[in-house]
């Protein structure tokens, strides 16, 4: 094994100097140096006079030209030194941090198994012809041997390096001089640290995947780095047509705005079709919706008022506490009932997407598809709790996703930095060599291949080519094959670990014994390392947990599983050595990279969200896909064209300012009858697509496609347009419209809301998002890259067709060294990631707070709901995991509430429904308090013979028929607009009654202490019982763990149980019976039992086997319920409890 060593240097922006003193002289605009890249590849700087004499003389800004692609007119193939590096790059884990050199460890062996595929790290090759070396030879795309000589001799990279660099470029083999010897030298030096790119310089970012400059200088570079006439006539800001020229207006180039161009005629006659439509509700429906919510709201209040004029003077307590309960509840259910004024669905048209953006046209004669890039992110943190088999099938089903191959990339965040995750996301990738064909050639639905050969239906429907069954069967069997290797892995690695440290304490035993001649032989001991595949150290955890190789302490690890794909289809063919016969199909796969990020002591890491902004950063600088689908490890793609279900609404007219599309949340895996409203299908079918009408859904923490502009925390394009603010009005803040028409195009959009001007201050961008060159460079990149299509005069912000064609660059040594630094745990300080950039810190519920503050800078959001499920996850069906979710849940909405998140101070950009709707996420929790008293005041009700009224009379009835009658009409009309069905409804009602006594109370509690006190309460599992049935999909279900949570719902069911015992009992033998009350009482108790009904059934367990501690529990309450209720109403002629009974 290999390494290189960078510089540990943090890249910086290149500021000019100021010696003024005090700072009292306004900061200079950052310049911008031109510069060209020469066949050495070193750069060399232009001054404005240079570059004007190189282009010419003549005026060309004053046209654009569409010169269509000829055989003259291609841009050249990369250098073989390229190639090489790239090859590099991919074998390579790349590792290091704060304080620490960054490494490059060149990597022959990533698994045990064999690497078949050409793009996967440590792919199988020939070994160097060159005497003493054992390395492997270049390969290409398709994983043919690289020879640079003609006389086919066999090379390695590091022996071409040295042929080129110190044998005078001579061929090993022929003696012969190497035609073709381009090398970057600062890339191949193993003597010298790997060098980051100049800050002066042309950076990589600025020869990214398509044009987006707008400076005056026209300066377009082809693949080689030398300026390219062709590419700058070609891909101008104009449209494009064959033989013609079309003229901008006068003057109009570059900074004007896109409606100056002149539009040529079929162009603008053609009639545009949207991507997306709205399907509004039916009136039939809506209208009664909206009009039984107004009759229940004034229902409510006149009941309200009319329990607050009439007491019961014989149980005022009673009166109060009901009273109380009764306000708060009308107002919870205000908030909740408010934002479902407006629902709506919609739904997406993906023939209009293909047609404009993979279809040949004047602009993509090739018909190569012009989409955006997307990055997704899945995240993973423990490989016990997260099994990796889950996480490879998530990983798996990407890879097989029906987006264009070269503009899909898989980012996998390993937070423990675990080799078990390492190992397994190889061996998937592994994998995915056949299982990616396959899913292409038979078009295989879902591409997750432990749910596809699970399937309970017929696998072979619809399924035309005769070779189908054979290709399954062999897929089956390699899959089998491939669940083995992943569940062997934990011993494999403990194995290998064993053995490399036996090897290592003899081979120190053997050196003590050198030195020690005469002396007696101490046991060595040396640290308890885990071992690569490869033989080396791994640099993150340890099985054995040591300094700088723990879950807290450890290296920041990148490792490129997949390298990027050829830009050109990679057809595969019958003559291949492969289990497939895969002709026709395109074999290439999509990049696939390994994430872990630098963890220090001292450091906050901030869970999740800070493992998310890693991968934020980490991908910018690597890929820089414009759009970041996020998902849990758990949650894999159900549906093959969900993302360009997605897509469909970023890139239609209006799209650029939607920050995010959310999917809802589908799973497997829950029991029939749904005990626990695991399915949460009232708050995915029915307050998502409410909230759709008005601001966009909340963001819920997976399954959404994000805008990367977005989570930079800038504001959204137009956004003074479309919110003038009431400030305006008063102060009369206005701008200049000139301003507006001078900014650069690529800065339009990047603004944010602390700004005053139209165009951002990139000398700034240090301070918001870090000192690195490559991710403040990327930013511009990434807005355009995700601006719709300017196909229509009438799409605003939008961009020229085919301006997405550039193949990407090449992965250099460089560029994974600047992703490792934006890793580090260092490099957020005085920094605003976490604060206003990316996901946002200080919440258990990071998600909910991320989508919060996008919404709040005038951002919308859509909800996207495919016929086909987009994606599918698991949940727990348990009843103590069920609840400790909705603790975990709940407690961050409490911390929501006591935050400056509190949709109370949300900027008037955030419309009135969409801020009641906030507000009632942060609010929720506390109707647990009010939930409890209201589910004893039956009990107490039974005990005391009172009622909550003094008697039950007919108004008193006809409120409460009302209020029953409009709530069941209501629930009616949602299962109707909605489409779910009434038992899930009735599964919502009942677990938000379950969760409210007992997790929101428990959140409510900790919320309160962390806030007045700074105590932080966890509520841990403390004794766990299970079944025995392992063959049973459910087994979960029946598994009981105790937890301090259930204490309240069975206090209430007991308290409940034994007041109706003693209601019954006294009405009974009662001289004059209170029918009346008691029915009152009895009903109200039922109906609470009757929504805990669930959580007793969890109790019981399978069979009736129920845990000892819930009977010693619920003796314990019956009890003490018993003798209070003694104490507190003595039997007739005794003051004492028990009676007449005394103790001896």
């Amino acid at each position: 094994m290999s390494s290189k060593v960078f510089r540990a240097t943090r890249s910086s922006i290149s500021a000019a100097s100021s010696d003024a003193p005090d700072g009292h002289r306004p900061p200079l605009p950052p310049t911008v140096t031109f510069a060209r890249r020469t066949s050495s590849g070193r750069y060399v700087s232009y001054s404005r006079d240079d570059l004007d004499s190189e282009l010419g003389s003549t005026d060309f800004m004053n046209y654009t030209v569409h010169i269509p692609p000829t055989p003259d007119n291609q841009p050249m193939d990369p250098s073989i030194s390229q190639k090489v590096e790239e090859q590099y790059v991919s074998n390579s884990l790349f590792t290091g941090g704060f304080n620490s050199v960054t490494r490059a460890h060149l990597m022959d062996k990533v698994i045990e198994s064999e690497a078949n595929h050409p793009q996967m790290a440590g792919a199988k090759g020939s070994s160097c012809a060159v005497p003493g070396c054992d390395s492997k030879v270049m390969s290409d795309e398709r994983g043919a041997d690289i020879l640079p000589c003609e006389c086919d001799f066999k090379i390695c990279r590091d022996c071409y390096v040295d042929a080129v660099k110190t044998g005078g470029g001579i061929c090993p083999g022929c003696k012969e001089q190497y035609k073709n010897a381009e090398l970057d030298e600062g890339a191949v030096d193993n003597g010298r640290p790997l060098p980051l790119p100049p800050p002066n310089g042309m950076s990589k970012m600025e020869r990214r995947l398509s044009l987006m400059k707008s400076t005056k200088s026209g300066l377009m570079r082809s693949q080689t780095g030398d300026f390219d006439h062709n590419r700058w006539l070609f891909e101008t800001k104009g449209t494009y047509g064959y033989g013609n020229a079309i003229w901008p207006k006068e003057g109009g180039f570059g900074n004007e705005k896109e409606d100056d161009a002149v539009e040529p005629t079929e162009l603008m006659n053609r009639p545009w079709r949207p991507l997306t439509r709205k399907l509004k509700i039916p009136a039939a429906v809506l209208s009664p919706y909206r009009l039984i919510i107004f009759i229940r709201l004034v229902v409510l209040a006149l009941f309200l008022a009319w329990r607050i004029k009439h007491q019961n003077t014989d149980a005022v307590w009673l009166w109060g506490m009901s009273v109380v309960c009764e306000i708060w509840f009308a107002f919870s259910w205000v908030l909740d009932q408010l934002p479902k004024l407006c629902p709506i669905n919609r739904s997406t048209d993906l023939n209009v997407l293909k047609e404009k953006f993979e279809t040949p046209t004047l602009s993509n004669p090739t018909g190569k598809s012009d989409l955006p890039g997307i990055d997704v992110f899945v995240s993973t943190a423990d490989p016990e709790k997260e099994p990796p088999l889950v996480t490879a099938n998530t990983i798996l089903s990407i890879l097989a996703a029906d987006y264009p191959v070269e503009k899909l990339s898989c980012y996998v965040s390993d937070d423990g930095g675990a080799l078990l995750t390492f190992e397994a996301m190889a061996e998937a990738a592994s994998f995915a060599n056949m299982w990616v064909p396959f899913c292409r050639k038979h078009n295989i639905e879902p591409r997750n291949p432990e749910s596809y050969f699970n399937l309970k239906r017929d696998p072979y429907k619809d399924k035309v080519r005769s070779d189908f069954v054979k290709d399954r069967r062999r897929v089956k069997r390699e899959y089998d094959e491939f669940k083995v290797r992943i569940n062997s892995l934990p011993d494999s690695i403990r194995r290998r670990s064993d053995a490399y440290h036996a090897r290592e304490e003899i081979k120190a035993m053997k050196v003590q014994r050198q030195n020690r001649e005469d002396e007696p032989v101490e046991t060595v001991k040396i640290p308890k390392a885990t071992w690569m595949a490869d033989g080396t150290h791994w640099p993150g955890t340890w099985l054995s947990p040591a300094s700088e190789h723990s879950k807290g302490d450890h290296a920041g690890i990148i490792q490129v599983m997949l390298k990027p794909p050829s830009d050109e289809p990679l057809l595969g063919n019958a003559d291949d050595a492969k289990l497939l016969d895969l002709t026709d199909v395109d074999i290439r796969l999509p990049l696939l990279v390994y994430v872990s990020r630098e963890k220090r002591p001292g450091y906050d890491h901030n869970k999740k969200a800070g493992a998310m902004n890693a991968l934020v950063r980490a991908s910018a600088i690597m890929s820089n896909g414009p759009f970041i689908l996020n998902l849990d490890c758990d949650h894999y793609i159900y549906n093959s064209k969900a993302m360009r279900e997605g897509m469909c609404f970023m890139m239609d007219r209006g799209g650029d300012r939607i920050c995010y599309v959310q999917f809802p949340q589908r799973f497997e895996g829950i029991d029939p009858s749904d005990r626990y409203a695991n399915h949460n299908t009232v708050f995915f079918d029915v307050n998502m697509r409410a909230l759709d009408g008005l601001q966009g859904p909340v963001y819920v923490g997976t399954g959404c496609l994000f805008r990367r502009i977005a989570l930079y925390g800038f504001d959204p394009p137009r956004s003074k347009e479309h919110h003038t603010g009431c400030c305006n009005c008063c102060f009369g803040r206005q701008k200049k419209h000139g301003s507006i028409a001078s900014t650069p195009e690529e800065n339009r959009a990047l603004r944010m809301g602390d700004s005053d001007d139209e165009e951002m201050n990139l000398s700034l961008f240090p301070k918001k998002f870090g000192n690195s060159t490559f991710l403040i460079d990327s930013i511009p990149v990434a807005e355009f890259q995700g601006r719709p299509l300017a196909d229509h005069p009438a799409v605003k912000n939008g961009r020229p067709p085919g301006a997405l064609l550039i193949p990407r660059d090449l992965l250099d040594a460089s560029t994974v060294a600047e992703a490792i630094s934006v890793i580090s745990c260092w490099y957020e300080d005085k920094t605003e990631w976490g604060q206003r950039v990316g996901w946002i810190y200080g919440s258990v519920t990071e998600d909910v707070v991320t989508g919060y503050r996008m919404h709040n800078r005038g951002w919308k959001s859509v909800y996207c709901v495919t016929k086909r499920d987009a994606f599918r996850g698991t949940a727990p069906i348990n009843l103590t995991d069920r609840l400790h979710q909705v603790l975990r849940w709940a407690t961050g909405s409490v911390e929501i509430f006591f935050s400056r998140n509190n949709a109370l101070l949300a900027s008037p950009r955030m419309k009135v429904l969409q801020r009641i709707a906030y507000l009632n996420v942060g609010i929720y929790p506390f109707t647990s308090i009010f939930l409890i008293v209201y589910c004893f005041l039956p009990a107490l009700s039974l005990f005391s013979g009172q009622f909550i009224v003094q008697t039950l009379n007919v108004t008193f009835l006809s409120y409460l028929l009302g209020i029953t009658v409009t709530l069941c009409m209501l629930a009616v009309l949602e299962i109707k607009w909605s489409g779910i069905e009434l038992e899930e409804w009735w599964r919502n009602e009942q677990f938000w009654l379950i969760g409210g006594t007992s997790a929101h109370l428990a959140a409510v509690l900790q919320g309160l202490l962390k806030v007045i006190a700074g105590i932080e309460i966890s509520f841990t599992l403390t004794s766990k019982s299970g079944g025995d049935d392992v063959d049973d999909e459910f087994a979960d279900l029946y598994i009981v763990k105790w937890t301090s949570l259930m204490i309240p719902p069975i206090t209430i069911m007991m308290v409940n149980l034994i007041a109706i015992a003693v209601g019954v009992s006294r009405t009974i033998y009662s001289v004059i019976p209170q029918w009346s009350r008691l029915l009152g009482g009895v009903f109200f108790s039922f109906w609470v039992l009757a929504h805990l009904y669930p959580f007793a059934k969890g109790l019981m367990g399978r069979r009736g086997r129920t845990p000892t501690i819930v009977f010693v529990w619920s003796g314990l309450i019956a009890i003490t319920i018993s003798l209070l209720w003694v104490a507190i109403n003595p039997p007739a002629g005794s003051n004492q409890i028990g009676g007449s009974f005394q103790f001896p």
